[in-house]
């Protein structure tokens, strides 16, 4: 296994993951930008962190049971791959931003998340306030495969 100094982020950035997500999972730097936030609290999914994903939802839009959902739908999804699609303002100097995103995963099957999510930075800081979900993208035939295969689309998930 190598080393996390060394491995690549979840979030697909192709950046080590010592120089990309974590120092925003643990808490020594904030995001500056809203895309930045979004790939944060992806790879806290995949790495379990439901701390960062509590203290980066928007007090407002917390749920009381948010940490329940989190722990009980964790160890049941494997998170496979993270697509930017869009952004829309975000910036350092913005106070509201729009990432479009697909989140593949496993669970129980392969399955998407397509999602334009909503963020707002307060006082500094950017949160998540919540997003409306879009209808699923499937790759083109001769595509790479989401799984992360290797194969062609239509040599792996592409079969009907």
């Amino acid at each position: 296994m190598t080393s996390t100094m060394t491995s690549d982020c979840p979030c697909g950035s192709r950046l080590s993951y010592a120089t990309c997500c974590q120092p925003y999972l643990s808490g020594t730097t904030i995001a500056p930008t809203a895309e930045a936030l979004m790939r944060s609290r992806y790879t806290a999914y995949c790495k379990g962190n439901i701390d960062y994903l509590v203290n980066t939802h928007h007090a407002s839009k917390r749920t009381a049971n948010i940490r329940v959902a989190l722990s009980k739908s964790m160890p049941q999804t494997t998170w496979l791959k993270l697509t930017v699609l869009d952004t829309e303002q975000g910036q350092p100097e913005d106070n509201t931003g729009i990432v479009e995103f697909i989140a593949r995963y496993e669970a129980e099957g392969y399955g998407q998340i397509h999602e334009r999510s909503r963020f707002k930075k307060q006082k500094g800081r950017w949160f998540y306030l919540d997003g409306d979900h879009l209808p699923p993208v499937e790759p083109k035939r001769n595509d790479p495969c989401w799984c992360g295969s290797g194969k062609k689309f239509k040599q792996c998930h592409g079969k009907s």
